[in-house]
């Protein structure tokens, strides 16, 4: 098979572009997610037969909108027996009809357009699972089998999954009173933003836990995409810049968190020459902007807990003390035994590992089942010379390991614990 010519590239990255602004009018138009799709799927073919042959449009979403919808409305058309679209020779640049398109749509269109297609597709009604499959497949078009491998489901089992969340969607939609289309106010925009970035959090995470499998870990590349977008139609609202900061400052140490192996390497075992320094440039502009407005929240938080890190040029510069406040900031904002937890690791630096511990104690019954409270409390055993309990901690830890990586971590980790207490019985 042949490759790619530039020009095919470069009609592939202007459709991938367009899609979320394209795919989100024609919802508008049509009311309908699978009538957006196939209307863009047919305004995407069209592109590729007439963009070759007359030019690239000036504005390819207008273009791709206005092809789109009159596609759909051909289907009732000639339905009617009324006149087909013209070929494509008509095509070339629709001239002043997308002129006049694209004047109209102007951003704050754009904007309520595709925060209406991301909240759609983070609809209540849906499971998480559900929500993240639709948005890949709809807003960022991914082929169903990557979405499939991505979650390690069958092709088969994500296209259902997908089909229920555009029944349940379509079900909701036609409850009483529901308006799902119109232009959001002010207090639901914020209400959708943050069901939208909950949402890409969520897919983020799915792929940052994955380790080094590149076919799920690509799903951060995917969220930090969309959350760019989402900075793009709200520049001015600080919680999305602290969301796609965070991913970004995240992500940015890819290349360090496991090694040849695929074994996980902790955060101050990392080499840090092999963090993104591009991507940690983004996200620390992206934070020192947000925290400039001076209206603090979760995601700002978090994300400039990832900035310390970032800036330590080694481990042990890192300011513990100013991660221990954050965290402190985030248990008074959003109080959660996971955050609790990640503030133990502050402690246990600042004051020890007896510290970290007895702030980990009290939170065994809420994280019984949660792989990283064994894993911590079994390092914080080890590290005073508890040998029999951490050993228990960490297999444990093992059983709940949600990766063959990280069990393979603890695994080291009680080895290495075996080697130093010798033959003898743990302390």
């Amino acid at each position: 098979m042949s490759e790619a010519t530039p020009e095919a590239a470069w009609i592939g990255a202007a459709l991938a572009a367009a899609r979320p602004k394209a795919v989100a009018a024609l919802l508008r138009y049509f009311r309908d997610l699978d009538a957006a799709e196939e209307a863009f799927q047919d305004a995407s073919l069209r592109a590729l037969r007439a963009w070759p042959r007359n030019g690239p449009p000036r504005d390819p979403a207008a273009w791709l909108i206005l092809v789109g919808r009159n596609s759909g409305l051909d289907r009732v058309r000639r339905a009617a027996r009324e006149a087909p679209l013209p070929d494509e020779a008509a095509l070339s640049d629709l001239g002043d009809a997308e002129a006049d398109l694209a004047e109209r749509l102007d951003g704050a269109d754009y904007r309520d357009d595709i925060l209406r297609l991301l909240f759609v597709c983070c609809h209540p009604d849906l499971p998480a699972t559900q929500q993240i499959a639709l948005a890949l497949r709809v807003v960022s078009g991914l082929p169903l089998p990557r979405i499939a491998r991505a979650f390690l489901v069958s092709e088969a089992a994500m296209e259902q999954r997908i089909t229920r969340a555009k029944a349940r969607i379509a079900r909701a939609q036609a409850e009483p009173g529901a308006v799902p289309f119109a232009a959001p106010g002010a207090a639901e925009r914020a209400g959708r933003l943050f069901a939208v970035s909950a949402m890409l959090y969520l897919l983020f995470n799915a792929g940052y836990s994955a380790g080094a499998d590149p076919e799920r870990a690509g799903l951060c590349g995917e969220a930090i995409r969309l959350g760019r977008l989402l900075l793009r139609l709200f520049p001015g609202e600080p919680e999305v810049m602290g969301l796609t900061a965070l991913m970004l400052l995240q992500h940015a140490r890819a290349p360090a968190r496991t090694d040849a192996a695929g074994e996980i390497v902790l955060l101050e075992d990392q080499d840090r020459g092999l963090w993104d320094a591009g991507a940690i440039a983004e996200g620390l502009a992206l934070i020192d902007k947000a925290t400039r407005h001076g209206q603090p929240g979760p995601y700002q938080i978090q994300a400039g807990i990832a900035a310390l890190h970032a800036r330590a040029a080694e481990p042990e510069d890192t300011d513990w003390a100013g991660i221990d406040r954050l965290y402190a900031a985030l248990e008074r904002m959003q109080p959660s035994p996971v955050v609790s937890l990640n503030r133990a690791v502050a402690l246990a630096k600042l004051a020890g590992p007896a510290a970290g511990l007895a702030r980990v104690e009290p939170l065994a019954e809420r994280l019984d089942g949660y792989f990283h409270f064994h894993g911590l409390r079994g390092a914080f055993l080890m590290q005073l010379g508890r040998g029999a309990e951490a050993r228990a901690a960490m297999d444990r830890a093992i059983a709940l390991a949600g990766s063959p990586a990280e069990a393979i971590h603890i695994r080291r980790q009680l080895d290495r614990l075996a080697r130093e207490a010798g033959a003898g019985p743990g302390g």
